[in-house]
């Protein structure tokens, strides 16, 4: 076990894997990190789910399968990663029962292409919660507009939500509203609150590869000076407002209730800029009770070398606030920067979603064929 896993455990920061695939399943490597590495909890999206779909063979038998059944092929998609996340929940099942529910989650997204239609989103949460019949399942919902909506009404239902793609402050209130009515109107319908989850994933390099692009064509040495600087800010910021929230009357009614905080989880962890160290978004986002998902490597990462320097949030916020003030006076507009992220954000797992719709598509045609 890596001593820097454990520094972070032990500061209330809760280790997940930013990935899942059939193959770490069944190789055993996911049961090995939850062993050896201290992951907690594990997070997919629809980029993750092609990917493991276009390279792992042990899909094959299940395609051949459903091409025989004569499945069409957004079903085909929901049952072959609804089996993915039903395994990796058993697997993490120990966790789950060991946290009393608090830990041991895998999340599964639902399809993006409804991100901007709040009804389907409900239907197609309703229906991953049902198809996966786990406990310890998260459905995923992306936080726009629409998404708030529909997370408020699944939570009022009963269903554990990870909100997804959060990039923004003003977003992350709404969410944060949208928790506490969703909880608020799950306590007035008798609903267990204990036995009701969620996460709020707020999004964190992709901020500063948008914004230090900016910086890059402004070319001033004040805006040299603030590359790099901008996603912890802004998730540091984000924690305050969780913080606030926490400190609500609304909150402390419902939390007396027995409603679990709704942690806020730090996404896109991966450095992408080789000139900054590669563990800067775990290293520097360390405060009690919130998630940090990682891909392997992040993970492994810090394991080895990470800087782990204690809490690296509280007596931030005035430096941070300074931050994102700096960028507007330079000239980058913190309104289009999470604006431009939302879009893209979406844009991208609706992109991964048709590819993978595209390419099962082949397989069943193919596979029918030669039957």
């Amino acid at each position: 076990m890596s001593e820097n896993l454990d520094r972070l455990a032990a500061q209330g920061v809760a280790v997940w894997l930013d990935d899942l695939s059939r193959e770490r399943l069944a190789g055993g490597q996911l049961t090995d990190l939850v062993r050896e590495q201290r992951v907690v909890g594990i997070t997919s999206n629809p980029t993750i789910f092609a990917k493991a779909i276009r390279s792992g063979a042990r899909y094959d038998e299940q395609v051949q399968d459903l091409a025989r059944r004569g499945v069409r092929v957004e079903e085909a998609v929901r049952l072959l990663t609804a089996f993915d996340v039903r395994w990796a929940c058993d697997v993490l099942r120990p966790v789950y029962e060991a946290s009393d529910g608090v830990d041991g989650r895998v999340s599964l997204e639902v399809d993006p292409r409804v991100a901007h239609d709040s009804a389907a989103t409900v239907a197609e949460a309703r229906a991953l919660w049902w198809l996966v019949d786990r406990p310890n399942m998260f459905v995923k919902i992306p936080a726009t507009q629409k998404g708030t909506e529909a997370i408020s009404t699944a939570l009022a239902e009963g269903i554990s939500i990870n909100v997804t793609l959060i990039f923004s402050l003003d977003r992350y209130d709404q969410v944060l509203r949208a928790f506490l009515d969703g909880m608020g109107r799950a306590h007035a319908a008798g609903h267990d609150l204990t036995s009701i989850a969620s996460v709020a994933s707020f999004f964190v390099s992709r901020v500063d590869t948008e914004v230090d692009s900016r910086l890059d064509k402004i070319g001033t040495p004040e805006a040299r000076d603030l590359r790099g600087r901008a996603a912890i800010a802004n998730a540091r910021l984000a924690y305050q407002h969780f913080e606030q929230a926490c400190a609500s009357d609304q909150w402390r009614a419902l939390a007396a209730a027995g409603m679990r905080p709704q942690r806020p989880l730090w996404a896109s962890t991966r450095v992408k800029d080789p000139a900054y160290h590669d563990t800067r978004y775990v290293d520097e986002l360390v405060a009690p009770g919130v998630v940090n998902t990682m891909p392997e490597q992040t993970l492994r990462a810090v394991a080895d070398h990470g800087r782990n320097e204690g809490d690296t949030i509280h007596g931030t916020y005035a430096a941070a606030q300074q931050v994102l003030d700096d960028l507007e006076a330079v000239g980058v507009s913190y309104d289009d920067v999470v604006r431009v992220l939302e879009d893209e954000g979406i844009s991208t797992f609706t992109a991964s979603g048709n590819e993978l719709l595209e390419q099962l598509e082949t397989e069943l045609h193919t596979k029918r064929a030669a039957a």
